[in-house]
């Protein structure tokens, strides 16, 4: 079976931020979720995954593929789905998808035809293969770039925050594509939306300031914390002393009222609601427990 692995991943740019510390993955086959908030250090380490920029120290391997001492040999295996997509004014996406195909490699016309056809067909985008991908959707443009990053069948493929800004019908069809052609391949997603690795990923890592805070599946990680998490609202927070052993960890309108959400070891007494835990309390949850034990560092 096909694993990535990365030991003692680091990566410090000039400006003096560490975007990756000592990162230390291993990823089966299947669809792989990166779950972060902005400036988590996410894009780095897809970068870097990439061979789009070097690390400092560490190493990652594809099987036998020393990645960062074999990087043509990676990028034959490699499909790329880069955060910001950008695509030349006027070409359609028959003509771009071929160039791309040309630039892979692929010489045979007549067998670049029929990839052409049969990656349009796949992301649903065979009807429009005419229209410019300029034009298109911001959803057709990431189905567009998942076509572009199958061409050469790759068996590793990176897909860098893919559904941000999308409406929820597009990122229904960018699921149900990615899920088609992440069976047999190691798919990393790279997103800050809970919900993308929840509908997708069979296992997922948090992480934020360029480490990693948590590995596991989702079921594993949310049963961690079930009959941990209380809510509250805030009218009725305004009114009591909060417990020592509760760690807020999320806020959000619900039904009408403006809702708390804790985190706790032990049980919280009412007003306080014991509620179901979900992958987004995970997340929050990894995410505020990081910043209390921050803010409650001795300095120097």
């Amino acid at each position: 079976m096909l694993e990535l692995s990365i030991e003692n991943l680091s990566k410090t740019y000039h400006n003096g931020v560490q975007a990756l510390k000592e990162i230390n993955l291993n990823i089966q086959q299947g669809i792989f979720g990166l779950l972060g908030p902005n400036g988590a250090g996410k894009s780095s380490l897809m970068r870097t995954l990439a061979t789009l920029q070097a690390p400092d120290t560490g190493s990652i391997y594809l099987d036998t593929i020393d990645v960062l001492r074999q990087k043509p040999r990676l990028r034959q295996t490699l499909g790329y789905l880069p955060q910001d997509f950008g695509v030349p004014p006027k070409v359609s996406a028959e003509n771009l998808l071929d160039y791309f195909a040309v630039l892979k490699g692929i010489s045979n016309k007549k067998e670049r035809k029929q990839l052409v056809k049969d990656l349009l067909e796949q992301t649903n985008l065979y009807e429009v293969r005419k229209r410019a991908v300029s034009n298109f959707s911001g959803g057709m443009k990431q189905r567009f770039g998942i076509a572009q990053a199958l061409i050469g069948q790759p068996r590793f493929i990176i897909v860098d925050e893919p559904t941000a800004g999308l409406d929820p019908e597009e990122r229904n069809r960018f699921h149900a594509i990615l899920n088609r052609v992440g069976a047999d391949k190691i798919v990393i997603l790279s997103t800050h939306i809970v919900e993308d690795v929840s509908d997708l990923c069979k296992e997922l890592a948090i992480m934020n300031k360029g480490e990693i805070l948590q590995k596991g599946t989702p079921e594993d990680l949310v049963s961690e914390i079930e009959e941990k998490i209380y809510s509250v609202a805030l009218s009725e927070l305004e009114r009591m002393d909060l417990p020592d052993r509760a760690l807020k960890i999320s806020s959000k309108v619900s039904r009408g009222k403006y809702l708390v959400k804790f985190f706790s070891e032990t049980t919280l007494p009412g007003p306080f609601k014991q509620e179901k835990a979900s992958l987004e309390d995970v997340y929050f949850t990894t995410l505020a427990q990081i910043e209390r034990k921050e803010l409650l560092k001795p300095t120097s």
